[in-house]
């Protein structure tokens, strides 16, 4: 039986679109023990996944390198066929070096790829989506056709959902990270006004983006706006986007979890651009950008925690 180790412990959306993988592999090798590792906060994405067998959960905030080490220990006990690293940072690239696998497969970009056995160009820029560059890595071992990203919610999810599917709805994700990810707030309320007011609608996030979800609903004069930011789970969430008429998300975690359960998506891009490999792989999906060219756009690979310009003009001033 083959073993297999799939490492990405970067943010929520990437591990999403590293949900492609596991699918590949499962497609190839149906007997195969596949194992995943992600940051600690993360763990919830992958709760009820059918073909992982067993979840790594590495907590970054508290004793962050001893519990890399121990880690890195139970890894090497496995003896796997093949770790596959789809992070490119240093401390990934040590839990592959040391893993003792037979094959140690990741990204050139990644500072100890030099230790790797197979090592893969990662080029951002030219309009390839990550889940093709990550299937670059698995190639070899598979085809060079990249899977979808998929989630599963379980029965219960569904269920802490349906009380919402009354009647028509959309769900609408305004937050990010990155305030240069961001439609501006006042852009969603001009979107929430346009909605028909007889559809229900969906405010989504975690409890950080309670404040500024609740100020985009009192500033809209739709009665159907319903707040659930911090009130539902991953999967939860993602068991709601599934049937919504519509998904409005930013270039940013909601977008992929749309993508994972072929939900229907409408994706705002601000500072960022579709040509970085990011886009929605949902059958019913729309990218809405700014048609104008800025030459300050994009400003980086990632948002920015405000414009640099200080007009942020690629938010303010897209159509809605």
């Amino acid at each position: 039986m083959k073993k297999f180790l799939v490492i990405q412990t970067a943010f929520i959306g990437d591990v999403i679109l590293a949900t492609a993988i596991i699918e590949k592999l499962h497609q190839f090798y149906p007997d195969a023990q596949i194992d995943f590792l992600l940051r600690e906060g993360n763990e919830g994405l992958l709760a009820n996944h059918p073909f992982i067998n067993e979840l790594y959960i590495w907590d970054k905030k508290n004793k962050k390198y001893d519990n890399l080490k121990a880690l890195t220990k139970s890894i090497k006990r496995v003896n796997y066929d093949a770790v596959i690293n789809l992070q490119r940072f240093a401390s990934s690239g040590l839990i592959t070096a040391f893993s003792g696998a037979k094959e140690k497969i990741g990204f050139k970009k990644n500072p100890l790829s030099f230790s790797f056995t197979k090592k893969i160009e990662h080029k951002i820029g030219n309009g390839t989506h990550e889940v093709e560059r990550n299937q670059l890595l698995i190639k070899h071992l598979t085809d060079s056709v990249a899977a979808k990203p998929k989630l599963y919610p379980s029965n219960s999810d569904y269920q802490k959902v349906e009380q919402y599917k009354t009647g028509n709805y959309v769900c609408m994700a305004p937050t990010s990270v990155w305030f240069t990810k961001q439609l501006p707030k006042e852009q969603w309320v001009k979107l929430i006004n346009k909605t028909d007011d007889q559809t229900n609608i969906y405010l989504l996030g975690g409890p950080s983006d309670i404040e500024q979800c609740e100020w985009i609903k009192n500033e809209s004069k739709n009665k159907n706006v319903v707040n659930l930011c911090g009130e539902l789970s991953f999967l939860e969430s993602a068991a709601l986007m599934q049937n919504s008429s519509m998904n409005y998300v930013n270039d940013s975690a909601p977008l992929h979890i749309a993508s994972a359960t072929n939900a229907p998506v409408t994706a705002y891009f601000c500072s960022t651009i579709p040509g970085f490999g990011f886009t929605p792989l949902s059958d019913n999906q729309k990218v809405v950008e700014l048609k104008k060219h800025l030459k300050c756009r994009p400003c980086g690979l990632h948002g920015k925690k405000e414009c640099p310009e200080g007009h942020f003009d690629c938010g303010v001033k897209i159509e809605i």
